[in-house]
């Protein structure tokens, strides 16, 4: 079984899916790719049992077959090769692959292609096409606020929504909440799933932005398709909470104020805050935000004024600075609205006029309590 391919186009196929193969597999087998060759193509394979990842391209071959490869070896060896086409000679009896190239070549071991784990088939499930913009913006919005608990897992994915109205992905670690929202994708009927933080990161790096994506999903699995890829993820089991609640509905107090002198002021002062807890307290009174912060232990302390719109009570409000710088980051607009009813209740922060009608974004964060 034999094939030529380009090094530079092999190596770009490899690495797209490379991210998810683990350092800690329970199946030895998995630190190789699966190389399925046939119809002038290749079909390249790589799984951690959780999610698998498939790309395909273009390749002269007249055989069919199939084998693993050691990944890393493959990709070491592509990575110091300039661009040329590049031999591959497998001989089926001991899977020994002898690579050719301009000026020399290299040999490995392989493994039996039918040992590899099967990608396991989506039966009975619902399908929506979304922009790959929409999905890689979807991510990006929420995935910093999951959660790393190991003993609440639900917290540890992107919660995805979809109903004939419009397209939700909510985020939560319990201390910070993302809703974001898109009236220009809808799905034909209700459903929702939990989506793990690897595949939604190896679907951010590989989205341009100008394609569509085919989502498919059933009650375990969901699979993207995309380009000349398709992953094939399990998804989180178990019952998300019920977010809507912790979203407090009055909010009569607003701060309007200019995001970038926001997070740069938050950005100076939060270098002053305790280091266990990145407290700052947020004074607000008539046009003027009052923001502060202190390390008793180490008699540091900064203030900073800012000039802002301010609707509402007076109020002096903590909360973590490394929560509001995050969320500053991921916010569009050259304003943001922070929405309060209290001190002791979360705080609702949004761009303060939304550019995109069919966007919606809600970002929550919860306050710390003050030292008196």
């Amino acid at each position: 079984m034999n094939f030529v391919v380009s090094s530079s186009a092999l190596l770009k196929h490899l690495q797209s899916i490379s991210g998810v193969l683990s350092t800690s597999n329970a199946l030895p087998i998995l630190d190789n790719f699966l190389v399925e060759v046939g119809d002038g193509k290749l079909i390249i394979s790589a799984s951690d049992l959780e999610t698998t990842m498939r790309t395909s391209m273009e390749a002269e071959t007249k055989e069919q077959g199939k084998i693993a490869i050691p990944a890393k070896l493959l990709l070491d060896v592509l990575k110091a090769l300039p661009d040329q086409p590049c031999t591959f000679l497998i001989n089926p009896s001991n899977f020994s692959i002898e690579i050719s190239y301009d000026n020399g070549k290299s040999k490995m071991t392989g493994f039996n292609g039918d040992d590899y784990p099967k990608t396991p088939t989506i039966e009975n499930s619902n399908q929506l096409k979304v922009s790959g913009e929409i999905i890689s913006k979807a991510i990006n919005k929420t995935l910093f606020a999951t959660g790393n608990d190991e003993l609440r897992p639900v917290m540890s994915g992107v919660y995805c929504q979809f109903s004939p109205q419009d397209i939700t992905f909510v985020a939560t670690d319990a201390h910070k909440l993302v809703r974001y929202s898109r009236t220009d994708s809808q799905a034909t009927g209700s459903s929702a799933f939990i989506l793990p933080k690897k595949p939604l990161n190896l679907i951010k790096s590989n989205l341009t932005g100008s394609e569509e994506v085919l989502v498919e999903y059933n009650e375990s699995n969901a699979v993207f398709t995309f380009n000349d890829m398709v992953m094939v993820c399990r998804l989180i089991d178990g019952k998300y909470p019920n977010y809507e609640a912790v979203i407090p509905k009055e909010n009569p107090n607003v701060l309007t104020i200019d995001r970038a002198q926001f997070l740069s002021s938050i950005r100076r002062v939060s270098i002053f805050a305790n280091k266990t807890t990145h407290q700052i307290k947020l004074k607000l009174a008539g046009s003027e935000l009052s923001l502060s912060a202190e390390d008793i232990d180490f008699a540091n302390e900064a203030n900073e004024r800012l000039t802002c719109h301010y609707d509402g009570d007076d109020m002096e409000i903590g909360f973590n600075s490394r929560f509001l710088m995050e969320m500053l980051n991921n916010l569009d607009g050259a304003e943001v609205k922070l929405a309060m009813s209290e001190p002791s209740r979360a705080g609702l922060l949004m761009p303060a006029n939304g550019d995109n009608q069919n966007e919606d974004i809600l970002m929550l964060v919860m306050p710390v309590m003050l030292n008196r």
